[in-house]
C-alpha cells in the first residue's frame, strides 16, 4: 500500500465491441461501461489514490455518427445527475481536461455544474477528459505561452519543462505514474502526450463494460512489480 500509483489514467476502450459482441447497439455499451465508470472511482477512492483521469471523449471521437455523440453527451448528463450526490458526500473534486468550449450547450451546463458542485473537494482528484485531445491539448498550452512571451509575461530563456507544464489543461496532474487501457488495443490514442512521458502501461484484453475493481487492482499490482528508472540505472 506504500508504493500506490499517485495519478491513474484510464483509456476506456471496447464499449462498442462489447454491445456488438452480446447483440446491443452502441450506445448501450457506453451505458454498460458508465456501471465500471462508477466502479472504478469508487475503487480508486477506497485505495486512497490521489488522482484518476479518464479519457471519456476525444477530439476524434467527433467522428462518429451524429446519434452516437448525441447519444454520449446524453449519457454524460444523465450520469453526472445520477451519481453527483454520490461523488460530493465521497469527498471526490471533479475536474476537466479539453477544449470546453467546443461541447454542446447542454453538456456544458451539466458539466460546469459539476465542476462547481465538487470544486471544494479534496479527498481524491477525478479528471474527465471531453473534447480532448494530447496534441490538442499541446496546441493550446503553446499558444497561452506564445502570448505570455508577446506580452512580456515570460521571457525565453525562462521557458523550460517546468515553466511549459504550467500552461497544460490540469498543471497540477501533470504526471502519471499508471496508465491502463481496456480491450487490448496497443496504442495511446492521442492521450496525455506530455504526462505520459514516464508513465507505466498496462493493458487488459477485457472490454471496458466488463472491467471491475478486480481488473484494477491487478493493474496495480503489475505497476508495483515494474522497476521505474526514469532512464537511469540502479
Amino acid at each position: 500500500m506504500d508504493r500506490l500509483p499517485r495519478h491513474i489514467a484510464v483509456i476506456m476502450d471496447g464499449n462498442g465491441r462489447w454491445a456488438e459482441q452480446h447483440g446491443k447497439r452502441h450506445v448501450e455499451g457506453h451505458e454498460a461501461g458508465a456501471r465500471s465508470v462508477r466502479e472504478i472511482i469508487e475503487g480508486c477512492r477506497e485505495l486512497g489514490i490521489e488522482v484518476l483521469t479518464l479519457y471519456a471523449f476525444s477530439t476524434e471521437n467527433w467522428k462518429r455518427s451524429k446519434i452516437e455523440v448525441e447519444a454520449l453527451f446524453r449519457l454524460m448528463s444523465k450520469y453526472i445527475y445520477r451519481e453527483i450526490e454520490e461523488i460530493d458526500k465521497n469527498g471526490i473534486r471533479v475536474g476537466h481536461l479539453g477544449r470546453f468550449a467546443g461541447l454542446p450547450a447542454k453538456a456544458q451546463k451539466d458539466l460546469q455544474y459539476c465542476l462547481d458542485r465538487t470544486r471544494n473537494n479534496t479527498a481524491m482528484q477525478c479528471n474527465v477528459a471531453l473534447n480532448y485531445g494530447g496534441r490538442a491539448e499541446l496546441v493550446d498550452a503553446a499558444q497561452r505561452l506564445a502570448a505570455d512571451a508577446r506580452d512580456g509575461r515570460i521571457t525565453p530563456e525562462e521557458i523550460d519543462e517546468a515553466a511549459f507544464a504550467r500552461y497544460l489543461y490540469r498543471p497540477d496532474c501533470a504526471e502519471v505514474d499508471l496508465l491502463i487501457r481496456s480491450s487490448g488495443e496497443m496504442r495511446i490514442s492521442n492521450f496525455l502526450l506530455w504526462q505520459l512521458a514516464y508513465s507505466e502501461i498496462v493493458v487488459d484484453d477485457v472490454f471496458w463494460p466488463d472491467f471491475r475493481k478486480q481488473h484494477l487492482c491487478e493493474a496495480i499490482v503489475a505497476y508495483q512489480n515494474r522497476d521505474r528508472r526514469f532512464g537511469g540505472r540502479k
